[in-house]
C-alpha cells in the first residue's frame, strides 16, 4: 500500500493550542468551490470559507512526515505523558508471556524492532483522564479534542459548547472517555460522548485459517484513511502478540482487543482450561504494549448464564458464549466479575478504558430485552459504577438486534 493519503482540494493542517500553544491538532482543511449566483442579470461569484474537518488518518496524510513502519509513528504525547510526573518507565515488561515472547529467538523476523520500555504509574499515583478530570485538571489531551470537535467552529462564527472545560466535565461526570493508555503515545487524542461527535470503530484481526502482520497493518492503514476513530484488533491466529505491537506502533488512534480471545488461544482454545492468572497476564501483556480499551465480559454471572435458554438463537456474543461455558463446566461465579475490581486495579496503572462487553446481546428481535439481556445490562450497570470508582473510563456495549422502539428502555435502563 501507498503509505502517503492524498485527498483533493484539501490539504493537512495544524491547529494550536491555547492552554497548551505547543499542541499541533490534526485536521483537514477543504476549500470549497465559489458560489455563482446572478444579481439583476450579471454573473457573481463568491468565495466560500475554507473548511476544517475531523482528519483520523494521522502523519500518513502529513507530506511532511516520512513514515517507516518498520520505526513506526511518532510518539506525539510522550512528553505530555512525562511531564505530569506521576509515571515510571519499567526496567522490563512484567508480563510473562510477553517476556517470552520477547526472548523466543525464532520470532526474530517477525518482530517489530524498536519497541520502547513500557510506562506505568508511580506507586500511589494515578494516570487516568478521569483521574485529572476529578481533579479539576485539564490535560493536554482534552484540549486536544475539544479544538479536534469544534473544527474551526469559532473562526467560520459558529457558536459552540465544546471547550476544554467542558471536556473535562463530561469526562468526570462518566458520559465521555478519552481512551489513551500511557503506552500508545503515537495515538491523537480522540473522545467518544453523548456530547460529541459519532465515532467509528472498525475491526481488524487475523484467524487460524488467513492473513499476516502485513496485511493486519495494512488494514489498520485504510481504516485511520477512511475515517475509523478507533481500531479493534480482535486477531485469533498465530502470532497475535506481534501482530498487535505493529499495528499499535503504526496507529494514530485508539486501539482495543479483546483479551479474553488471546488468553483463549494461550490454552489451545480449551475454554475449561482458562483461569485468572491466564487472563491477568494478558491484561498486564497487552497493557504494557499500548491498548487504549479492552472488551470485557464481566456482565456474564454464573446464576443468569441460564436465561439464555429460552432464546431462539442463544447466546451470539463470542466472548459472551466463551464465558458462559466457563461458568457452567466449572459451575461458579466467572472470574472476570470475582476479578472485577483487581482488573480496574491493573487498568488504571496505564490508563486503559473498559468497554463493557454485551455477551448476551440478542442475536435476534425475537429475544430483545428478555430476562437474559437485561440481566447483564443490570450487572453491568453496577460495573461502571465501580470502574469509575477507580478512576477507569468505562463504557456499556450494546443493545444488539434489538427493535428501534426498544432502544430507549435499553439505554435508560
Amino acid at each position: 500500500m501507498n503509505q502517503k493519503i492524498k485527498f483533493p482540494r484539501s490539504e493537512k493542517v495544524y491547529l494550536p493550542g491555547t492552554l497548551f500553544p505547543e499542541l499541533r491538532v490534526a485536521m483537514r482543511r477543504v476549500e470549497q468551490v465559489p458560489s455563482t449566483n446572478f444579481v439583476d442579470g450579471e454573473k457573481v461569484i463568491t468565495p466560500n470559507p475554507e473548511v476544517y474537518v475531523y482528519d483520523t488518518s494521522g502523519p500518513f496524510s502529513d507530506p511532511t512526515i516520512e513514515v517507516d513502519l518498520k520505526k513506526g509513528l511518532p510518539r506525539l504525547r510522550e512528553p505530555w505523558i512525562l511531564k505530569r510526573g506521576d509515571v515510571e518507565q519499567l526496567p522490563e515488561i512484567t508480563s510473562e508471556y510477553g517476556r517470552m515472547r520477547r526472548d523466543d529467538k525464532s520470532l526474530d523476523s517477525l518482530r517489530f524492532e524498536h519497541i520502547a520500555l513500557p510506562y506505568r504509574a508511580l506507586q500511589g499515583k494515578c494516570c487516568t483522564q478521569m483521574y485529572y478530570a476529578k481533579q479539576g485538571i485539564i490535560t493536554p489531551e482534552m484540549e486536544y479534542v475539544a479544538i479536534r470537535e469544534n473544527m474551526n467552529c469559532a473562526e467560520l462564527g459558529i457558536e459552540t459548547h465544546i471547550t476544554p472545560e467542558f471536556v473535562r466535565r463530561e469526562i468526570a461526570a462518566g458520559r465521555a472517555l478519552l481512551p489513551a493508555n500511557i503506552n500508545h503515545p503515537e495515538a491523537e487524542p480522540m473522545i467518544i460522548g453523548r456530547n460529541f461527535l459519532v465515532k467509528i470503530n472498525t475491526n481488524i484481526g487475523n484467524s487460524a485459517t488467513t492473513s499476516s502482520i502485513e496485511e493486519e497493518v495494512e488494514k489498520a492503514l485504510w481504516s485511520c484513511k477512511w475515517g475509523g476513530d478507533t481500531l479493534m484488533d480482535l486477531s485469533t491466529g498465530e502470532n497475535i502478540h506481534e501482530t498487535r505491537e505493529w499495528i499499535i506502533r503504526n496507529c494514530p488512534v485508539p486501539v482495543g482487543s479483546v483479551p479474553i480471545y488471546q488468553a483463549l488461544e494461550k490454552v489451545n482454545g480449551k475454554v475449561e482450561d482458562l483461569t485468572w492468572e491466564i487472563y491477568r497476564d494478558t491484561l498486564i501483556e497487552q497493557c504494557e504494549q499500548g491498548v487504549d480499551y479492552f472488551t470485557i465480559h464481566a456482565g456474564i454471572r454464573r446464576h443468569n448464564v441460564h436465561l439464555a435458554e429460552k432464546r431462539l438463537c442463544g447466546i451470539v456474543s463470542r466472548g459472551g458464549s466463551i464465558m458462559s461455558k466457563w461458568c457452567l463446566v466449572h459451575d461458579r461465579e466467572s472470574f472476570l466479575y470475582e476479578h472485577f475490581d483487581d482488573i480496574c486495579d491493573i487498568l488504571a496503572q496505564y490508563d486503559v478504558a473498559i468497554s463493557l462487553g454485551d455477551g448476551l446481546r440478542p442475536g435476534a428481535t425475537h429475544d430483545s430485552n428478555d430476562e437474559a439481556q437485561f440481566a447483564e445490562l443490570d450487572t453491568m450497570g453496577e460495573l461502571v459504577l465501580r470502574a469509575w470508582d477507580k478512576n477507569v473510563q468505562a463504557f456499556i456495549e450494546g443493545p444488539g438486534h434489538v427493535p428501534m422502539h426498544k432502544i430507549k428502555e435499553n439505554m435508560e435502563r
